[in-house]
């Protein structure tokens, strides 16, 4: 499977399930886009549109079945601000779809100085604490919602993400050897479960046309995310 929990990285039905899905709502796109690294990549990932019911809701699904598939054990969900906060949700919902009923909570950018105030909403952050969220370029908001986590006496125990791009982070604007997932996990400390990977999106690409008239570009396709991760993928 496609779970970065442990030591390997396989791809399986879900992967590939979800790869169709992100193509179908426009949330994987091919072309020329610039990343955080200012690399120039070949495919762009953009959660931001899942943006209705039915797509967020679907989302939520993969993440569910691919974290309950993976064994790791949390007792409660965090969403970072702002894009893990519709995620922790969702997500948080579905498990209990499934019968697997956890709190969750989120964080606000700025301080509420009324009502309850702080940064924080939701459940009380307590036990081990699941981050959820899209993808992890330079592994930035994991160390935030981990000091976040930290400071309430919680422990930050794993990191959910919907797809890991397997290329090396970046420090101090220059290339380093390891991913912000292998960061995170070796580094941090963080079991990561990610519901596909760049592997998935090649192999998707390389075996799975979409009909014959667009089978020249899905090859074009192919060849350039493979030469990319060729020159920026890590192990």
């Amino acid at each position: 499977m496609s779970v970065n929990a442990g030591q390997g990285s396989v791809t399986d039905t879900l992967s590939l399930d979800f790869v169709q899905f992100a193509l179908g709502a426009g949330v994987l796109r091919f072309g020329e886009f610039k990343t955080k690294a200012g690399r120039l990549s070949p495919y762009f990932f953009n959660a931001g549109l899942f943006d209705d019911g039915a797509k967020l809701g679907r989302l939520a699904e993969f993440y569910a079945r691919r974290l309950l598939a993976s064994g790791i054990e949390f007792d409660m969900i965090f969403g970072p601000a702002y894009k893990g906060i519709p995620l922790a949700a969702a997500v948080a919902i579905e498990l209990a779809r499934l019968g697997r009923n956890v709190p969750f909570a989120y964080n606000r950018k700025e301080a509420k100085d009324h009502g309850e105030g702080g940064t924080l909403v939701g459940a009380p952050l307590r036990g081990r604490v699941l981050v959820v969220d899209d993808v992890m370029s330079a592994g930035t908001a994991v160390r935030e919602s981990i000091a976040i986590i930290q400071a309430t006496g919680a422990t930050p125990h794993a990191v959910a993400i919907a797809l890991d791009r397997q290329e090396m982070a970046t420090e101090n604007g220059a290339d380093v050897p390891y991913s912000a997932v292998q960061y995170v996990r070796n580094q941090l400390g963080l079991q990561v479960c990610a519901i596909a990977t760049l592997s998935d999106v090649l192999q998707h690409l390389a075996q799975q046309p979409y009909d014959g008239s667009t089978m020249p570009y899905q090859a074009e396709h192919h060849q350039r995310v493979l030469a990319y991760r060729e020159r920026y993928g890590v192990a």
